[in-house]
């Protein structure tokens, strides 16, 4: 497991005590949400990436590539 840091948020006093009497565990809510958020940005990050990525794939002649493959399997 990595190291740890510790995060501080301000939070309105009633949402905590109010949190506290549902027997929210509120370190536990943050870690996740964190790591969902992380998770959300880092997804659109590769959605980017795979959009600008696409223009150059749709240019690729698919039949061009199977036949520089099997050319060079057949020159083995």
């Amino acid at each position: 497991m990595g190291s740890y840091v510790t995060v501080s948020v301000k939070v309105r006093r009633d949402l905590v005590e109010r949190a506290r009497a549902l027997g929210v565990n509120i370190p536990e809510v943050v870690r996740k949400a964190i790591e969902e958020e992380v998770r959300r940005r880092e997804l659109e990050l590769i959605r980017k990436k795979l959009e600008s990525v696409k223009d150059f794939l749709d240019q690729v002649d698919i039949d061009r590539v199977v036949e520089s493959i099997r050319e060079g399997r057949e020159s083995r």
